[in-house]
């Protein structure tokens, strides 16, 4: 990597929190160690971290409500939840409330690591990107905006990321499984049924131009047309 890149790790299990923290500090990473989610959002503000890996129960404030706080503040950090929980409810909260992906626990360093290196690899190439056309709308991909007739709509950060990626090959079929594992880390039940939903909801926020389409290839997956 060409840079040393900062990790946030929150963690409540100090065996489990210094076995993560060394396995990366033995891969260049910076590694702000926290146990709980009231520090973990003290060391955001203040260290400015690349990634944030977060465990989901935590004492004085749990991983899913400190990403709702930090998502506020900031659209484009990546965030990995560590948790144990492993609900189908639990797994569509956490991509709700802004997670990039989604380990259960026991998790190998190994998976981590390379999931890590992935989403940090993806934020700096998206860093990039500015103004793309998808009919007469403007999709600010940073600023995660869509815009029409000067009226801006705010993207959620995941409705973001599928846009872009749909955005990015207009009129081309994406391979839903392609697209599930790029934007969830994985292609399971529970990433599926929450690609839909986020499918849905980008309609609507492009509903305004009747000749922006995203059309549901069955079996094989989506393509933006305009």
């Amino acid at each position: 990597m060409k840079k040393q890149y900062k990790i946030l790790l929150a963690e409540d299990e100090a065996a489990l929190g210094m076995i993560v923290k060394e396995s990366l500090e033995s891969r260049d990473f910076e590694v702000l160690f926290c146990d709980n989610g009231a520090k973990a959002l003290d060391l955001y503000k203040a260290q400015d971290p690349d990634l944030l890996v977060l465990d989901v129960m935590m004492p004085a404030k749990d991983g899913f409500s400190l990403a709702k706080e930090i998502r506020r503040l900031d659209s484009r950090i990546p965030i990995i939840f560590l948790t144990a929980r492993s609900r189908t409810e639990d797994v569509l909260e956490g991509f709700s409330t802004g997670g990039n992906d989604y380990l259960k626990k026991p998790f190998s360093m190994e998976e981590l690591i390379v999931r890590i290196k992935e989403l940090l690899n993806r934020s700096d190439r998206k860093a990039l990107l500015q103004e793309i056309p998808i009919g007469n709308y403007v999709f600010n991909y940073p600023k995660q905006v869509l815009e029409l007739d000067g009226q801006q709509n705010l993207l959620t950060h995941r409705e973001a990321e599928v846009l872009l990626r749909l955005a990015e090959k207009p009129n081309q079929l994406i391979d839903k499984t392609l697209l599930l594992n790029e934007v969830w880390g994985n292609d399971d039940f529970y990433s599926a049924r929450s690609l839909d939903v986020f499918i849905t909801k980008l309609r609507k926020k492009l509903g305004d131009d009747p000749f922006v389409k995203i059309l549901n290839v069955r079996g094989y997956g989506y393509k933006l047309t305009f």
